[in-house]
């Protein structure tokens, strides 16, 4: 009997992965724990073995697919299974958008008699109307729908016309169309590539300039989902930054006595600063928060988020319940989680922004003066952290001297916090650094 492979779930908070690679193709014999898909959640990737040996019969994803989770992506079985009941509703997605270029001759050239391509040039400020599924079919070919002139109810622009555009271009590779949509360029009717199709070389015999100049690729899965969310987090929130300076003396001698203490575990200057901020946070628990459109959600604990570089991409972690923990606890968990995501393995739920109540980004190692994060929401801010610079400060009796100043920027949502809230908890940071006092 057929076993059909499902997307696995990854965590509760895991709706969907993105689908990288198959390691076998349709027609190959599968051993049970054989390595069979590898996939992306959360900005972690997994490796999915087999359950069943027999033959992979048919596949219903490929690379680069968002596939909600516990859907049918393969059948394993026995050659000449029927697989049909497992196809059925899990292809939809993959059917949604017409794949033109595939149709057949006649179709194309019924589009042709049937509907004749019109453009016209529109005002910056006119508004486009076009169907979701035209535009849908429009961006995954390439096509300038703006300039069309649509057949629909009142000028609007439908699928049709969009089918009609492709039908009367000539054939073009998915790099050419590229290509011509970014430069703007004019292509012949005809090129070299495979049934007269214009390639990215016709391209450059034809406008030399262009020649090498450039190298498009592909977004990585990794850094579609993170430009996915912070796009979402500035359409979705009224974000404000506010700027300050906190006085480095206290927290670099704290550094340096704990360095020169025998025994005492590995303290950075992140640490002690994340430290800082849990006690700012235990005085503001509005900040302490994420903000649900008419609601607010308080926490009463804080789960600290800690912005991680890693070679796939920006990673955010969180340290669930760490205002338990002590300055070492803390530390020890930071340098963990950073290892786990740097390897890849970190746990998918202590990734999503759900799980973290307040986040910190920390630029200074970068030398990083100022600068503006993003929310992730549907936390309420999120605290930025800026390296050390000296700077020009009254010590007393008119003498003036320079002082090593953090730098603190605090993005907040304002929709959830006033302005004077926000600037009183800023200070709060920057006086629970200046006054940071630890056990060692």
């Amino acid at each position: 009997m057929a076993t059909v492979v499902i997307m696995p779930r990854q965590g509760q908070s895991v709706e969907s992965c993105i689908f990288t690679e198959w390691f076998f193709k349709v027609g190959d014999q599968i051993k049970k724990g054989d390595i069979l898909f590898a996939y992306e959640t959360d900005k972690a990737s997994f490796e999915e073995e087999a359950t069943e040996a027999g033959t992979l019969l048919e596949v219903f994803c490929n690379e680069g697919d968002e596939v909600p989770v516990l859907q049918n992506i393969a059948v394993i079985g026995a050659p000449g299974e029927n697989i049909e009941e497992y196809r059925g509703a899990n292809t939809s997605q993959l059917e949604e958008v017409p794949v033109v270029q595939e149709a057949s001759e006649e179709k194309i050239e019924d589009i042709k008699e049937e509907l004749v391509v019109q453009t016209k040039e529109r005002g910056s400020s006119e508004d486009v109307k076009i169907s979701p599924r035209a535009k849908k079919l429009a961006n995954s070919n390439s096509v300038p729908f703006e300039t069309l002139v649509g057949s629909g109810p009142e000028g609007r622009i439908i699928e049709r016309d969009i089918q009609a555009y492709i039908a009367a271009t000539p054939k073009v590779t998915p790099l050419a169309r590229e290509i011509i949509k970014q430069e703007e360029l004019l292509v012949s009717d005809s090129g070299t590539g495979l049934a007269g199709a214009v390639t990215s070389s016709d391209l450059s015999s034809v406008n030399p300039v262009y020649a090498e100049d450039y190298e498009i690729k592909k977004l990585p899965n990794i850094r579609k989902l993170i430009a996915k969310a912070m796009h979402a987090s500035l359409q979705n929130s009224a974000q404000l930054t506010h700027h300050l300076g906190a006085d480095a003396r206290n927290i670099m001698q704290l550094r340096k006595t704990i360095k020169a203490t025998e025994g005492a575990p590995n303290i950075t200057i992140n640490d002690l600063v994340c430290f800082a901020v849990i006690k700012a946070l235990k005085k503001f628990p509005d900040a302490n928060a994420h903000f649900l459109g008419d609601s607010v959600k308080y926490f009463n604990k804080v789960h600290l988020g800690l912005a991680v570089d890693t070679d796939r991409g920006l990673m955010v972690p969180v340290i669930k319940n760490a205002d338990d923990l002590s300055i070492g606890g803390l530390s020890r968990q930071f340098k963990e989680v950073a290892e786990s995501c740097k390897k890849g393995s970190v746990d998918p739920e202590l990734l999503s922004s759900e799980a973290a109540s307040f986040t910190v980004s920390n630029l200074g190692n970068y030398g990083v003066e100022m600068f503006t994060p993003v929310i992730n929401l549907p936390q309420v801010a999120i605290l930025g952290v800026n390296t050390i610079v000296p700077r020009p400060t009254d010590l007393g009796g008119g003498v003036y001297g320079f002082v090593p100043f953090m730098g603190l920027s605090l993005t907040y949502d304002h929709q959830a916090l006033d302005g004077g809230l926000a600037t009183r908890f800023l200070k709060q940071i920057a006086i629970e650094i200046e006054n940071l006092q630890i056990d060692i």
